[in-house]
């Protein structure tokens, strides 16, 4: 049998190894469109702040080390740009080449993938950031060496968008934290939020609710709130939320569910024969 996997990390690479450890003689490749197959996400913010100190640190495995360790075919930045449930086969794109590849299952873990909103002036906006891997984090640490008034701003108070503001204000960076809803933290209660935003203000971080940025100016050092009043920024980041990655399931025939979830059965199996789904992009009762 033949397993191809499309995403690594989280998803992806929990179901190869589990598979290989069920499965010792299948032939199984992973693809990532991304240079990291196996990181860890949720120290992102922690390498910011200085807290993780050493980048390699949030490096798990290698493609080399999983391959020896597990007999697992990984191929990092390798783009799969359509699959075929006929043929059973799917077309991948590396910098040298596009080919096809064949498969008897197929497993889906694109992820999630941050929520841009359109906003005036963001596409000339050159210090306004999203975080969802290493190069991402890295694009964040090459712009915080160049901080001239060590302003920063992180728009959504979320859990990543509180994290983001945590790790820059351990860094000594000036933060403000920007939240269209009327308390930090939406999920929770206007009760339980008021001692979180406490604690931020105890931190010296700036926070406003209730309102959201519309503008940005300047390449995005200017962002100009609904009110009309403006804040300096030399970094912004934006965790205003995540959509599913599910345009390469969309395009397949793959069914999608609430807010464009790829929907799974109890046995993670999407409505076409031999595909399933794992991750942060499905929809599946829990």
């Amino acid at each position: 049998m033949k397993i191809v996997i499309v995403g690594g990390v989280t998803g992806g690479m929990s179901a190869a190894t589990r598979l290989r450890r069920q499965m010792e003689d299948t032939e199984i490749i992973v693809f990532d469109k991304g240079p990291y197959v196996s990181f860890a996400n949720c120290g992102l913010p922690f390498h910011v702040s200085g807290e993780i100190e050493k980048r390699s640190s949030l490096l798990v495995q290698t493609p080399e080390r999983l391959k020896a360790r597990f007999e697992l075919d990984v191929r990092p930045e390798t783009e799969v740009l359509a699959i075929d449930p006929d043929l059973k086969e799917v077309t991948v794109r590396t910098k040298c080449e596009t080919y096809t590849e064949s498969y008897d299952k197929l497993i889906l873990s694109p992820g999630a993938k941050p929520f841009v909103p359109p906003m005036e002036g963001l596409n000339e906006a050159t210090n306004v950031f999203t975080l969802r891997n290493i190069p991402d984090l890295d694009k964040i640490m090459a712009q915080l060496k160049h901080t001239t008034s060590g302003q920063a701003t992180v728009i959504g108070a979320g859990f990543i968008g509180l994290e983001m503001a945590e790790s820059l204000a351990k860094k000594g960076i000036n933060v403000t934290l920007i939240e269209k809803a009327p308390h930090v933290l939406p999920p929770l209660d206007e009760e339980m939020a008021a001692f979180i935003e406490a604690e931020l203000v105890q931190n010296g971080i700036k926070v406003i609710t209730g309102q959201s940025a519309q503008v940005f100016k300047d390449n995005g050092k200017i962002l100009v709130m609904e009110d009309g009043s403006e804040l300096e920024s030399d970094l912004t980041i934006l965790s205003v939320g995540v959509q599913p990655e599910n345009n390469l399931a969309k395009d397949a025939g793959v069914e999608l569910g609430l807010r464009g979830g790829i929907l799974v059965d109890e046995n993670y199996q999407t409505n076409l024969a031999d595909i399933y789904a794992v991750g942060d992009a499905i929809v599946v009762e829990n």
